[in-house]
């Protein structure tokens, strides 16, 4: 869709990228720090500037990947000490999702704006192409476009629960202690080896399951928020 765009699109999904990634790592340390986590607001973590938020080989591996087509890159962790929070449990718990959650309010943000555009000029799109067709070169209405996709993208990759991504941390709250120990254990290890090997299988090899785990969660939030079927 945006082929004669490469340059223009690199640098949206650029900014877009980064803006999603600090917002999600300030809300991990904000619910930590509402919980009583000193840590985070020690670390200078309790902040809105996405640029405390980088991780510098994370940053050059999303910038490298992403020319590539990919897109694999990561923000610095934000440290927590549940022991140190009011429920250890519970608000570690609220702490971690609220990194995902992040990434769809601003997908929501995103589309919120994108529909108004569309309400604007009398669009009622049922695809990209009826309402980007004649638009390609609004660089706004890409910018909002490529803002709803990539946080929806964002929201369901960390929802994997496997390795050192927020779902795993999520699964384990539900679990017994023993269980629960012992899953953490399992993603310090195998988890995580298990999540470097789907994270290199090709998207078009037929065995992506984490692109299929991925897709079936944005496509239908994709399609409720911005009324768009891609």
């Amino acid at each position: 869709m945006f082929s004669h765009f490469d340059l223009t699109y690199f640098l949206i999904s650029m900014v877009v990228i980064v803006f999603a990634i600090g917002f999600h790592e300030f809300a991990h340390a904000k619910f930590a720090d509402l919980a009583g986590d000193p840590t985070p607001r020690m670390m200078g973590r309790v902040t809105l500037n996405p640029l405390a938020h980088l991780d510098p080989i994370g940053t050059i591996m999303l910038v490298i990947t992403s020319i590539a087509g990919i897109g694999i890159g990561w923000g610095k962790p934000v440290l927590v000490r549940p022991d140190k929070m009011r429920n250890p449990r519970w608000d570690h718990f609220l702490s971690v999702a609220a990194g995902p959650l992040s990434n769809l309010l601003q997908a929501a943000v995103y589309a919120l704006i994108l529909r108004l555009m569309m309400v604007a000029n009398g669009a009622a799109a049922a695809s990209v192409g009826a309402f980007l067709g004649h638009d390609l070169n609004n660089i706004f209405v890409i910018f909002l476009f490529t803002g709803v996709l990539i946080n929806l993208s964002l929201f369901a990759f960390n929802l994997i629960p496997l390795g050192p991504l927020d779902g795993h941390w999520l699964v384990g709250a539900f679990l017994p202690e023993p269980a629960r120990i012992r899953w953490y254990q399992f993603n310090r290890g195998i988890g995580g080896i298990l999540f470097l090997i789907l994270v290199f299988i090709p998207a078009d090899s037929g065995f992506d399951l984490l692109g299929m785990f991925v897709g079936r969660i944005v496509l239908p939030l994709f399609r409720l928020l911005t009324g768009i079927h891609l």
